[in-house]
């Protein structure tokens, strides 16, 4: 007879395979949330964790404070302290950056093809509704950076789901522009634009370096010579590039880094880069 598989056992395995690996580890109740804390640590009346946004003096062994509980050590996962949180456990979480990850949770359909049209690829994790992207490197940890997409990374957790696909790539700037809570600007009047189309044989001309080379820094030195109206140049300099090599794949988050960079020195922020470049991309149907 076929014994029932063990849930619990097996997330408690997934736990300890984790934690050995580096991957800061805690348990989820039904819900996917933390469990509550013990009564001592009760609307944090002992204080927090030490590694909380507040400081405090908690060495409760039990897995209080969420994400804060998170931990490598398998002495404190397999501690009796923890048994009962696995024993009723729904899943497993991780702390993305205690393992110097950042994941960007994408929770609708409009979402996963946003990220298709502007982020770099990386390693991909199916979710219920969604996606997980992550990515090599840690940032601050912001909800709704975009409907439906939330960034988790220091003081957040993620459930865990499963290796996933693809391969890790570094955390590009345009993701940490997400975290900048800025009001947007208005987005510019539409513009005629033409989108070239690839050239023949599938293969594209804007492939050649020195075109592209060019094409970029000539865009550097327009955002730099702008004299006013930042905001409309920026936007429109975004526009010509991505109307000339939105389509082609040439683009690499090197050469939208140089032109975020360009930008910021004359002032913008890193969220109205963001804003100008999303605009952008939706202006051309990108």
């Amino acid at each position: 007879m076929t014994q029932p598989t063990d849930i619990r056992g097996e997330h408690l395995h997934t736990a300890l395979s984790l934690a050995a690996s580096g991957v800061p580890v805690l348990p989820l109740r039904a819900g996917k949330v933390p469990f509550g804390n013990c009564r001592r640590c009760t609307d944090n009346a002992c204080g927090g964790r030490p590694n909380m946004k507040t400081p405090g003096p908690c060495t409760c062994p039990a897995p209080c404070h969420g994400w804060a509980a998170a931990t490598t050590d398998p002495g404190v996962i397999n501690a009796p302290t923890w048994a009962r949180a696995w024993r009723d456990a729904a899943a497993v979480a991780y702390h993305p950056g205690g393992a110097g990850l950042t994941v960007v949770d994408l929770d609708n359909p409009a979402a996963i093809a946003w990220a298709g049209r502007t982020l770099p690829s990386t390693q991909t994790v199916a979710t219920t509704r969604g996606e997980h992207w992550i990515y090599r490197g840690t940032m601050r940890s912001v909800n709704a950076v975009r409907d439906g997409v939330d960034v988790k990374s220091t003081m957040a957790y993620a459930r865990w789901l499963g290796p996933g696909t693809g391969t890790m790539t570094a955390l590009p700037a345009i993701v940490r522009a997400l975290a900048v809570k800025e009001p947007s600007t208005a987005r510019p009047a539409p513009q005629t634009i033409t989108v070239p189309t690839r050239a023949g044989n599938g293969e594209c001309r804007h492939r050649t370096p020195a075109y592209l080379h060019r094409g970029i820094s000539m865009a550097e030195q327009r955002i730099t010579e702008a004299r006013d109206d930042v905001h409309a140049t920026v936007y429109r300099t975004f526009l010509a590039v991505l109307s000339t090599h939105g389509r082609c794949d040439c683009l690499t988050d090197a050469h939208i880094t140089r032109l975020f960079t360009a930008a910021q020195a004359k002032g913008e922020s890193p969220r109205h880069c963001t804003d100008a470049w999303t605009n952008a991309l939706t202006r051309l149907g990108l």
